[in-house]
């Protein structure tokens, strides 16, 4: 799981998805809002951060809503925490 976290937490454009996530669910039209990419990149983006645990997804009529997965993003920064913890 880390491993693929880690992956999905390389790219800044994730990271700012993340970030935007943390403080409210958003439709991936909400989300293009904040980027100059386009469409497939954006899904592109979204398919890495769900295939890690990090978002998930939820139909709401026409419409995919994305949120943060809190659980996962906790089980990796504790992870992280142990890993560096244990290089001192």
């Amino acid at each position: 799981m880390a491993g693929e976290g880690f992956k999905a937490l390389a790219d800044p454009t994730r990271r700012r998805i993340l970030e935007l996530l943390e403080t409210d669910d958003l439709t991936a039209g909400e989300l293009a809002a904040h980027f100059d990419i386009s469409k497939p990149t954006l899904s592109h983006h979204l398919a890495t951060l769900k295939a890690a645990g990090l978002v998930t997804d939820e139909r709401h009529g026409q419409n995919i809503v994305y949120s943060l997965n809190t659980t996962v993003m906790q089980d990796l920064i504790g992870w992280f925490l142990g890993f560096y913890g244990g290089l001192s």
